[in-house]
């Protein structure tokens, strides 16, 4: 079970990298949020439908395995904060895997009410789950066993790795005016 205190730390993280993408991009039009800084890098529009996709596949995982028993013998390959630190500092580029590469799914302005959405959805569940989720695990491809609290925990943290992106995108100095 989640305690009352990690709930809120979950929820607190969650609105926190919410409030900071929005604030990052807002006011940005089309041609800003599709602006790449150089070829191999990702537009902002990109970083946020990666947000989205990621996101919406982490929480219905989430949410079905919670339905299975828990592993009550198993452990995270990381500590809270471990996973919060090396998921929210960009220091070495990680290739996403191809679902969760950006295809242009939205047109631009459909870009924040979809984070919205899926954001108020994963809050929505964060609030009311009662399932183990200290004893229910999902692999990450670079950190190793992750428990269901530590994925919440990431998604609020992988939301700031890509808004620090999404400013270096804006840093750019070609970036339009």
């Amino acid at each position: 079970m989640m305690t009352s205190a990690e709930r809120e730390f979950a929820l607190n993280q969650l609105d926190h990298s919410r409030e900071r993408l929005l604030g990052a991009v807002h006011g940005l039009s089309s041609q800003q949020l599709l602006f790449r800084p150089e070829p191999g890098r990702w537009s902002i529009a990109e970083n946020i439908e990666h947000l989205v996709v990621v996101e919406k596949y982490l929480v219905g995982a989430i949410e079905k395995l919670l339905l299975e028993p828990p592993h009550l013998s198993k452990r995270p390959a990381l500590e809270d904060a471990q996973v919060i630190a090396k998921v929210g500092t960009v220091v070495d580029r990680v290739q996403a895997p191809p679902r969760a590469l950006p295809t242009s799914r939205w047109p631009t302005e459909e870009l924040l009410p979809e984070f919205q959405a899926a954001r108020r959805r994963t809050c929505d569940f964060v609030s009311a789950a009662d399932g183990d989720v200290r004893h229910h695990f999902i692999p990450h491809f670079v950190f190793g066993e992750l428990d269901c609290y530590q994925w919440f925990l990431l998604i609020g943290a992988h939301c700031l790795r890509h808004t620090t992106q999404s400013e270096a995108v804006k840093a750019s100095p070609s970036f339009p005016r």
